[in-house]
């Protein structure tokens, strides 16, 4: 018997075939044996190392995009007044925000040009963005210097964060594509482990900070030579008419796969390519993006990619990421760097958690058990900050940690092991939920979302703890994530193990969450099936 995505696969065939006869077009895909499973049966076929590999590489990435965005917290504590003066809240909060505007920008950028221009060359743009900015930090004697360093260093993180999970979600088989995109995560949290270490190294040495930005060339430099190995996409070859390379690269992601399933596989793409043709046909890139809002289907299935996006922006975790050598040193600790070592280890343990159970597991109950903690470790903390004697102008006046410090540290590390197993990965994971013809735009319009959410609070923080009080900050990050769980409660369906051509058929039913289990429970009882036929 069919399984459920192979119906839909069938489905998606005759409504092309239906469109292709309307419009009078062809569509050359090569013949394949009826015998043949279709795309679901390759996608049960073990999975080549070179997969693994090309998404470790361009995973490199995301080691950039983690390094460069937490070694501004030692930063801020070692600079003093090598930048002219001492910088105040507002000068702190401008050199740490403008990464994540120049962030903003990079995305937007890398998603107008991703489909035309492949995913591999933001990647390359990247890295000279990373190169030139940690050059300008590292020489910078002027907050103007750092300034525009910061924000070249976020064109590249901008440009990095949206290609990577699309490129890597794009070239997964299904069945590991929750786990290849949680390994890029992965990355963006070792390179934070990274910058934390060493922040501590350099935090007596003088001029210290200079060596921490300035070896952020390094892995730069390295994706940059190794970016030649990887192959684009088999979507995007397929989309510019390469079909023979797109079959080299089906062929070494699925090396133990048939000819006839590696032809199922190329149609299977082709015919959701050539739908895609007949959607937009002529139309403008502007036009396209307007079917991300207008378009029910896509329109849903970017509201839960952005919405989770949204949470593990606004839930708090970048103040810590940002701000953590400057909050701890608030609560008492008089090495502070030393400690946010301790959060960047816990966030880089817990997405490797998550690395081996989203595929498992499944995206809408990891959600579901992990916001919520982050809500409660987020309400604990903002009782125990009341208990800190902290003035208005965040001073501490008192010497040493009492046990509300230590509750705090205490609460911020369950609170860091939450977030870094749950939304922290599934929030890049979304670009899995939008279809074809819009995921590049989808996903730019994702990371925008990031970065947006980024901006936000890394520009605002400082200035909330002083007007809120500590207690009412952490209070209303605990509010959004009470929030982000009941949107996932009610709204973001479960779409695990799916080939990428059939996620979108569950937002074709609302938000398609009582749709999603039904299919997952079909897809169980019929491998249950299949299996106690063999045996």
């Amino acid at each position: 018997m069919a399984s459920n995505t192979e119906s839909m696969v069938l489905s998606d065939r005759k409504i092309t075939d239906e469109k292709l006869k309307d419009s009078g077009e062809t569509l050359h895909v090569e013949s394949a044996d009826s015998s043949d499973d279709g795309s679901d049966s390759i996608e049960q076929t073990d999975t080549g190392k070179v997969t693994w590999l090309i998404s470790a590489t361009v995973s490199l990435g995301g080691f950039l995009f983690g390094y460069d965005t937490g070694v501004i917290s030692a930063v801020l504590i070692s600079l003093k007044s090598d930048l002219g003066h001492v910088l105040s809240s507002s000068e702190q909060e401008l050199i740490t925000s403008i990464t994540s505007g120049g962030a903003l920008i990079g995305a937007v950028i890398a998603g107008l040009f991703a489909d035309r221009l492949g995913r591999k060359l933001p990647l390359y743009l990247g890295c000279l963005m990373f190169s030139v900015g940690a050059i300008i930090q590292a020489a910078a004697y002027s907050i103007i210097q750092m300034t525009i360093g910061r924000f070249i260093v976020g064109l590249g993180v901008g440009s990095a964060a949206m290609v990577i999970p699309l490129y890597i979600g794009e070239l997964a088989p299904a069945k590991y594509r929750g786990r290849m995109i949680a390994f890029d995560n992965m990355s963006v949290t070792l390179g934070q482990l990274i910058s934390y270490a060493l922040g501590a190294a350099f935090a007596e040495v003088s001029n210290g900070w200079r060596y921490m930005v300035g070896l952020g060339i390094l892995p730069a430099l390295i994706l940059a030579a190794l970016m030649p190995m990887c192959p684009e996409s088999p979507r995007q070859l397929l989309l510019h008419g390469k079909t023979d390379e797109a079959r080299v690269v089906l062929r070494r992601t699925y090396p133990n796969a048939s000819e006839l399933q590696v032809t199922s596989k190329l149609n299977l793409i082709n015919y959701s390519i050539t739908e895609m043709k007949l959607t937009t046909g002529e139309k403008s890139m502007w036009w396209s993006f307007t079917q991300l809002f207008t378009d029910a289907p896509s329109r849903r299935a970017l509201i839960c990619a952005c919405t989770v996006m949204a949470i593990s922006q606004l839930g708090g975790f970048n103040t810590l990421m940002y701000y953590s050598g400057t909050l701890f040193s608030l609560v008492g600790f008089n090495k502070p760097a030393a400690v946010s070592i301790v959060v960047g280890a816990t966030n880089f343990v817990f997405t490797f958690v998550n690395m081996f159970i989203i595929d498992r597991v499944g995206r809408r109950r990891i959600l579901l058990w992990t916001v919520s903690g982050m809500a409660i470790s987020l309400v604990v903390a903002a009782v125990a900050f009341h208990f800190i004697p902290i003035n208005k102008e965040l001073v501490l006046e008192a010497t040493g940690v009492n046990w509300a410090g230590i509750l705090v540290l205490v609460t911020i590390i369950f609170y860091v092991a939450f977030f870094a197993s749950g939304v922290a990965t599934i929030g890049w994971v979304g670009t899995e939920l939008l279809p074809l013809p819009v995921r590049a735009l989808g996903t730019m319009a994702n990371t925008v979302t990031c970065w947006g959410c980024n901006i936000i609070i890394a520009s605002t923080f400082l200035s909330m703890m002083k007007s809120m009080s500590p207690s009412g900050a952490f209070g209303f990050y605990a509010g959004i994530c009470g929030f982000g769980w009941l949107f996932i409660l009610l709204e973001y369906p479960e779409v695990k193990n799916m080939p990428l051509e059939s996620v979108q058929e569950v937002f074709a039913h609302g938000f398609g969450v009582k749709y999603a289990k039904k299919l997952q429970k079909e897809a169980k009882a019929q491998r249950k099936g299949a299996t106690a036929g063999v045996v």
